[in-house]
């Protein structure tokens, strides 16, 4: 039992994104003893997570496991038995399933499970199993003759990418057999890459917070441009937005992953390709393929496009599937887009910084650099609005992104 009769939450790394902080505010708002756990200096805590934290805990490196383990044997011997250790980072997925597993923490992902979510080739057997239809996929580690035939099965352009990866790093579409054959001439790290049949669409991705029985207590849809590896590799200009509601065929599909993957008691990123053509095998246009399983939340400031767009607070709602399995926050009818759009340094725009702010006044709900970490994926500057109708995201979005 725990010495003052909380509930005790590590928290890994909440300064980032800088957002986060509100996981850790409304879990003390819900009577959680808030632990966090970070390699930054205290003094460069956001105030807002100081004011919420029960205690810190500095390691030098959060890559230095032992230093890791140390600091949360230290809360364990401080605060008695740990609840629950979270990050809500993909980075951080593994560490965080090692340390449950070796603290014997019951509430989340352990390393005998952090395969199906991290390596795309174990995920394609649980979409198997639960009878989801998703894209076919071949190890490159068979070698470029296994993987050129079924590069003629399924037809040219193939995809080639990490199996343990994020986002669009490292991927290649390889359009014919001379591409093939010089990525394997290339590419030194090809047995831990993946081979998958292209599949054009945009991503739809089911985003929920799932209780301990694997029932959702929130969902909700955002809409991504159809390749992402094209806006990293290319640097192009990026725009996505959280949708009003949700299409009955994505929500009966997520639902179905969750249980597929025997989820529980998590925030989850699930993406799936919404068809733009028929696809034999796999489905007819507008009909959803899975693409991947993210166990975390979706990154950037997608949690707070959610709550623009819904009039919710995920953050709370997280909160309160940890500290009672439940959504204690009231449902709202006002629902909104909410659109991104981002730009890059080096392009020179149409409509300058004052233009936007003075257009869309106060539908801007944010505005803001980027970290330089996220700079690759999603640009430098970004813009963030409200809006009523999917014209409106159109009409943003070529807004911000007009050039001369």
């Amino acid at each position: 039992m725990n010495k003052n009769n909380n509930m005790n939450c590590i928290f890994i790394s909440p300064h980032f994104p800088h957002t986060y902080w509100q996981f850790c505010m409304r879990l003390k708002q819900n009577g959680v003893n808030v632990l966090a756990l970070a390699d930054t200096p205290y003094e460069s805590l956001p105030a807002e997570l100081k004011e919420v934290l029960t205690e810190y805990y500095r390691v030098e490196s959060l890559e230095n496991y032992d230093e890791v383990y140390r600091g949360v044997a230290y809360f364990a011997f401080r605060y008695g038995r740990i609840d629950w250790i979270e990050s809500n980072n993909e980075y951080w997925l593994a560490q965080d399933a090692r340390l449950r597993t070796d603290f014997n923490i019951g509430t989340g992902i352990k390393s005998d499970k952090i395969a199906s979510i991290k390596e795309k080739s174990e995920m394609k057997k649980h979409y198997v199993a639960g009878r989801i239809p998703t894209a076919r996929q071949a190890k490159a580690a068979d070698g470029l003759a296994a993987v050129s035939a079924f590069a003629k099965t399924t037809g040219y352009p193939i995809i080639l990418k990490p199996d343990v990866g994020v986002g669009a790093n490292g991927t290649y579409k390889i359009s014919d057999e001379a591409e093939l054959k010089n990525f394997f001439e290339t590419e030194s790290n090809y047995p831990f890459y993946v081979a998958e049949e292209f599949v054009s669409g945009e991503i739809c991705s089911y985003d929920a917070i799932i209780n301990s029985k694997g029932e959702p207590l929130f969902e909700s849809m955002t809409v991504w441009p159809p390749s992402i590896m094209d806006i990293v590799n290319r640097q192009l200009d990026l725009s996505y937005y959280v949708d009003k509601t949700m299409p009955v065929a994505l929500r009966k599909l997520g639902r179905k992953t969750v249980k597929a993957f025997g989820i529980f008691s998590r925030f989850v990123h699930l993406e799936f390709f919404r068809l733009d053509a028929d696809r034999p095998g796999l489905g007819k246009k507008g009909g959803f393929v899975a693409l991947e399983v993210n166990m975390r939340p979706a990154g950037g400031y997608t949690p707070d496009m959610i709550n623009y767009a819904h009039s919710t607070d995920v953050y709370k709602i997280w909160a309160d599937m940890v500290a009672f399995d439940e959504n204690r926050t009231p449902e709202t009818e006002k629902q909104y887009y909410c659109a991104f759009a981002s730009r890059r340094d080096f392009n020179r725009y149409r409509h300058s910084h004052a233009e936007i702010l003075e257009r869309y006044g106060g539908r801007i709900v944010m505005c803001e650099r980027m970290p330089e970490l996220f700079w690759a994926a999603m640009g430098q500057q970004m813009y963030t609005a409200k809006l009523d109708t999917f014209a409106d995201v159109k009409e943003f979005v070529n807004f911000v992104h007009e050039k001369f």
